[in-house]
């Protein structure tokens, strides 16, 4: 029995070789320094190829207001977008700094995000002793919660603009006492809301 020729072999081919140029470098200094160099690029007209910059986004979560008084702190929250300020709870202050620790807690409860102190200052814009109160209580208040932002924000006339709104809605001065200072936590933090999503 015959067996099947066996077909011949193909002659191998070698690819044809590449050769990459390669250049010694010396590094018995060490490395080249490597420089770190920035520039400004001017965006104002849309990003390269016209798009267009986005929106800044609004931070997400509750934000806290405070409206800081000698005897009383009024408490305002956000709802969880930040879109609206609704009044909390009234805080009685106490020389043992406990009405501090009492809104601490509300920031955890919360889950709150920002926390906004009004800064009371005069129609001229300048700074008194109840600003200088909200400053310093501010700071107190930060050094209880973390990494929770504290911001400042003018407050001229928030406790009027509350008083308004509230004979607007039927309460005359002595059932204001109660929640005046609710409301004008609710005015100063609907005013930075609001200013929050205005802004680019």
């Amino acid at each position: 029995m015959r067996r099947p020729a066996v077909p011949p072999a193909r002659p191998r081919t070698t690819p044809e070789q590449v050769h990459h140029r390669t250049e010694a470098i010396d590094l018995s200094a060490g490395f080249p320094p490597v420089r770190h160099e920035t520039s400004q690029i001017d965006l104002s007209g849309g990003l390269p190829g016209g798009l267009p910059i986005p929106p800044r986004r609004p931070r997400q979560g509750r934000r806290l207001g405070i409206d800081v008084g000698t005897v009383r702190v009024g408490v305002a929250v956000s709802d969880p977008t930040g879109t609206l300020a609704s009044p909390l709870e009234t805080v009685q202050r106490r020389r043992d700094e406990s009405d501090l620790d009492h809104i601490a807690a509300l920031v955890v409860e919360h889950e709150v995000t920002e926390v906004i102190v009004g800064e009371p200052r005069h129609l001229s814009g300048a700074s008194g002793a109840s600003a200088r109160e909200a400053r310093a209580y501010s700071r107190a208040l930060a050094g209880r919660i973390g990494n929770v932002p504290v911001h400042l924000v003018d407050e001229r006339l928030s406790t009027v603009t509350a008083a308004s709104s509230l004979r607007a809605n039927g309460l005359d001065s002595r059932q204001q006492r109660s929640v005046i200072d609710q409301a004008a936590a609710v005015v100063i933090l609907q005013a930075y809301l609001d200013a929050q999503r205005e802004r680019p």
